[in-house]
């Protein structure tokens, strides 16, 4: 498989798995499914690749537990998002966390712009409503919001792990420290989803396709692609979001929420390719952050 059709698969798979999960909250409400997604997730990983934890420095832990806090607030409030809003909107709403803590650390105007583009596609969205022709829901909006927010943490934490603990041994600690954070107020819910026939099952496909096959896909496709590419691709993920909450939860968008989430796509990727080029350019040596890492 070629590493555009890797990313592509990621993302869809991704989302995917978060199409699942809207029919897992009946069962064991939006925190209850975030830590079944989370736990079991981080049970393969560990079993996968089984960190040698004990070798491990006081500063790398710190990194993993704060990379493990950003992982489970980002789906915790992701998923608050998806069961009050649509999917679609809800990742396009999501993106303004990368896309601001991108145009902050450059401190760029054309940066700033691209912030406001992606801006302009939310506020399109805002009045444009969903498919049920209501208003968005502005308590799914805010959780949508903060989820931004949790994966721009998520992003600067995640990049602090790749540097000082090596292979992936950080993602699988972080994983279970992420859903251990979840248990006190997703335990009760998680545990009835668990004693229904099909909660077991519909849990296990949300962990594998929203986390370990779009992670595992997602590590293949870097290994052979630019990392401005992969960004750029990466931006079409509010489109495959929409397409999922269509095909999946018959989540119709209307012609200007459609216009909204191309208005993001197209500051997602006009950013990361921004950032790309003056990265080869040389730039002024500061450290950029890339948008390479799943929303949700």
């Amino acid at each position: 498989m070629g590493p555009v059709l890797l990313v592509i698969g990621s993302c869809t798979s991704l989302q995917v798995g978060a199409a699942l999960a809207v029919h897992l909250f009946a069962l064991g409400g939006s925190t209850g499914t975030t830590l079944l997604r989370l736990g079991l997730a981080a049970l393969v990983l560990l079993v996968v690749v089984r960190p040698r934890v004990r070798a491990w420095t006081g500063l790398q832990w710190r990194a993993a537990v704060m990379l493990g806090l950003s992982l489970g607030a980002m789906n915790g409030c992701f998923y608050a998002a998806i069961s009050r809003i649509d999917l679609g909107t809800a990742v396009t709403i999501e993106f303004l966390g990368p896309l601001t803590l991108s145009a902050v650390l450059s401190r760029r105007l054309r940066d700033l712009l691209w912030v406001g583009l992606a801006l302009a596609g939310v506020l399109v969205l805002g009045l444009t409503g969903e498919h049920h022709g209501g208003s968005l829901d502005p308590v799914g909006v805010v959780f949508a919001l903060l989820a931004g927010a949790c994966w721009a943490a998520y992003i600067m934490a995640s990049a602090r792990v790749g540097r000082l603990v090596p292979g992936h041994g950080g993602l699988a600690v972080a994983t279970a420290v992420g859903a251990l954070a979840l248990v006190p107020l997703g335990a009760g819910g998680a545990v009835h989803a668990l004693g229904t026939p099909n909660g077991l099952w519909w849990a296990l496909g949300t962990a594998l396709l929203a986390s370990v096959v779009p992670y595992s896909l997602e590590l293949a496709a870097l290994r052979r692609l630019p990392q401005r590419t992969f960004g750029i691709l990466l931006s079409l993920e509010p489109v495959i979001a929409s397409l999922a909450g269509w095909a999946l939860l018959g989540q119709r968008m209307t012609l200007l929420g459609g216009l909204g989430v191309v208005l993001v796509v197209l500051a997602s990727a006009g950013a990361t390719g921004t950032a790309g080029r003056e990265r080869r350019q040389g730039a002024d040596g500061r450290e950029r952050v890339d948008l390479t890492t799943p929303a949700g």
